[in-house]
């Protein structure tokens, strides 16, 4: 969304947002930013690229550049660097990370429809990928087995809250709403708060070319989701990095604050956001795919601690056993069932063949890591004891 269009949507005389909050772009002169906005920037004076990187605890950085023109292919696109101290990702005295283009998407935010988001991982200088650089082993991983065409659909919860980070959007100052209830999904003033910065992502990451499933509300009010997939290997980590870098940015321009944490409100009994992972390899959409799955949980259930440590930080608060997440502590799986560590849809059971969704990842939970590990745990050729289902409806 331009700034000179959102700027419209913004009372500027008073100085307060359309959250009610004051905000730091409604103080600007909405025609001093449309001029800039909407200058003609000529053909010969090259397109502009978002580099697209993730820092030490994988928020993500960009900074920009001009380029004679759109490259044929992602690999055509020069490599770039940045200042790894700056991201806890190097020491000042040898500070320089090399980031290589890995992904192109159309820029949502410029005018010019050949601007682009290069999304980047990292290296040192010597070429070996930094210590933060999860996408590198990831996509060994996919590489070595591509012929499983795994697809990935992830559910992407964030919460947002005014500017003070205290308060979540649509909250009364120091105190809460009515009960959960009517929120997820749904419609109305009293109910829902921030549709239009979730509109405003949504629209942006259609433009830059997401494969982007739908969003909706969450149970939580002031919380939302997307859906990112399916996606097949490595494309899953990409796709949502560039989400959630599109996110930051839709964000900034209205002036709230967006969180991953998983568990933004922990008095009271309020949800918290994950990042659920939606798993399909090609034998189980086949026939007796349903076998197959049940397999795969076998395996999963042999490795829940490992998948716990990579699968966020504070996941711990949110995997309660209550307000529709399984205990942390105990791994389990059901046809329906959110209160389950896996669950496998009706319609997987019932046609015998699809995908499960592992619901145990927190929404801040490293795209790489938690797709990677799920592909190597499920690909593994061992025997691993039965795990008995949760209210596993009848054949």
């Amino acid at each position: 969304m331009r700034l000179s269009l959102l700027l419209a949507f913004l009372p500027a005389a008073s100085g307060l947002s359309a959250f009610g909050g004051r905000t730091g772009m409604a103080a600007l002169d909405p025609a001093v930013v449309g001029r800039y906005a909407s200058l003609t920037v000529p053909a010969s004076a090259g397109i502009r690229a978002e580099y697209i990187w993730l820092d030490a605890v994988g928020n993500p950085r960009s900074k920009s550049r001009t380029l004679p023109a759109v490259p044929g292919s992602v690999d055509k696109l020069p490599r770039w660097n940045y200042d790894g101290s700056s991201c806890d990702q190097a020491p000042g005295e040898d500070s320089e990370v090399i980031i290589r283009p890995r992904a192109m998407f159309k820029d949502p935010f410029r005018p010019n429809e050949d601007n682009i988001l290069v999304l980047c991982d990292a290296y040192t200088p010597a070429g070996k990928p930094i210590e933060t650089n999860n996408r590198h082993d990831a996509a060994v991983l996919f590489d070595h087995h591509a012929g499983e065409e795994v697809w990935f659909g992830c559910e992407q919860e964030y919460t947002l809250f005014e500017l003070d980070q205290v308060t979540p959007l649509g909250w009364p100052k120091g105190g809460f709403p009515g009960p959960q209830g009517p929120y997820y999904c749904g419609a109305g003033a009293e109910n829902m708060f921030g549709r239009h910065v979730m509109e405003a992502h949504y629209s942006a990451c259609l433009k830059a070319g997401l494969a982007i499933g739908g969003v909706n509300g969450e149970v939580m009010p002031g919380q939302w989701e997307y859906q990112i997939g399916p996606c097949v290997g490595i494309a899953a980590g990409d796709e949502m990095a560039v989400s959630r870098y599109i996110l930051q940015r839709v964000c900034e321009d209205f002036q709230v604050f967006c969180t991953l944490h998983p568990k933004p409100i922990t008095k009271g009994e309020w949800n918290g956001a994950g990042m659920h992972v939606n798993v399909s390899t090609k034998k189980m959409r086949e026939k007796g795919g349903l076998a197959v799955i049940l397999k795969a949980i076998n395996k999963l259930a042999a490795k829940h601690d490992e998948h716990i440590c990579l699968y966020g930080e504070g996941n711990e608060l949110r995997l309660s056993g209550t307000c529709e997440t399984a205990s942390i502590d105990e791994f389990s799986y059901g046809v329906a069932n959110r209160g389950c560590s896996i669950r496998i849809g009706r319609d997987t059971e019932a046609d015998g063949k699809g995908y499960f969704e592992d619901r145990r990842p927190a929404s801040n939970a490293d795209p790489y890591l938690v797709t990677g590990k799920i592909m190597d745990t499920i690909m593994e050729d061992v025997e691993v004891p039965d795990v008995e289902p949760v209210n596993m409806a009848a054949a």
